[in-house]
């Protein structure tokens, strides 16, 4: 079956929640069956999964069950939980409640329901996440939650009245996190426009929340605007559907960055991790100057 764009963009937000549940492959010399690897081998998909750059595995495993054997979906995410918390255990940091509600909402934006995952004493057995008050860096737990609650309002909203909210809710994350834009972010057409200030570097911004990944062309425009500033200047672009992965190779050809890339999955890491923003986009200029690679994804930051 042929999933529309908005289920595709489902799966892909669904591969980047279970990214942390499993490996993609094993230590050779670990459980095999504990990766996910293993999880598709054993459900006889194991054809799916390619190996290799593991985010981009757990997308295609996930996109050609659900457009080949549909009815195996719910088996594949089923089998990466309860391994899951097996091997999260295992490594002292167990799937929380936080995590399974999390992707319980990403299931059904897919189309499915896995009633096992939505049972009561299952749910209530979960520990909860609760960072301390000092892993949040100066942002509250009650701004947090704010926070978490403003951007499940953006979610929820259709096209028109979503760019004004999303354009509302970047400016209280980034006061939030004393990155105050200068005169705030504003929405112009479709684009949301910005800029504010990290240590010594001015970050020009420009945001945007369509239904399409963003490719090449519109990661250059921002560069040139970047370009044609001072020497201190530097861009963050925000893409809540994420980036082409063609688009983001031919953006890194015969040229040096001079801008870092968000997407949704970001988002959601800064906010259901309770992660400082200005640590966040510290991390990803230092790996876009040691690799040229405007997009690195948090998790990949700070597994």
């Amino acid at each position: 079956m042929a999933g529309s764009l908005k289920q595709s963009q489902a799966v892909s937000r669904l591969a980047g929640h279970l990214y942390g549940f499993l490996p993609g492959t094993p230590h050779p010399f670990a459980d095999q069956s504990i990766s996910f690897a293993g999880v598709a081998r054993d459900l006889g998909l194991g054809k799916y999964w390619s190996g290799g750059s593991k985010q981009p595995a757990i997308t295609q495993l996930l996109r050609l069950t659900l457009e080949q054997q549909p009815a195996r979906f719910c088996d594949l995410i089923l089998q990466a939980v309860i391994r899951g918390m097996a091997y999260r255990e295992s490594k002292g940091g167990p799937i929380t409640r936080e995590e399974i509600d999390e992707l319980n909402g990403l299931v059904a934006e897919v189309g499915f329901k896995i009633p096992d995952l939505h049972d009561p004493e299952f749910l209530k057995s979960l520990p909860r996440n609760e960072p301390p008050p000092e892993e949040h860096e100066g942002v509250s737990a009650e701004t947090l939650h704010a926070l978490r609650e403003h951007f499940g309002t953006v979610l929820a909203l259709a096209p028109g009245p979503r760019g004004y909210e999303f354009e509302r809710f970047l400016n209280a994350l980034f006061e939030a996190h004393g990155l105050a834009p200068r005169g705030s972010f504003r929405l112009v057409g479709e684009q949301i426009d910005g800029s504010f200030q990290l240590g010594q570097d001015t970050y020009l911004v420009e945001a945007t929340w369509r239904d399409q990944r963003v490719g090449a062309e519109e990661l250059g425009t921002l560069a040139e605007k970047v370009r044609g500033k001072a020497e201190w200047s530097r861009g963050l672009h925000i893409s809540y559907s994420s980036y082409t992965t063609e688009g983001l190779a031919a953006f890194a050809v015969g040229k040096r960055t001079n801008i870092i890339c968000m997407d949704g999955l970001d988002l959601h890491e800064v906010l259901n991790r309770g992660l400082n923003l200005e640590d966040v986009i510290g991390r990803k200029a230092r790996r876009a100057a040691e690799t040229n690679h405007a997009y690195v994804a948090v998790r990949e930051l700070l597994p």
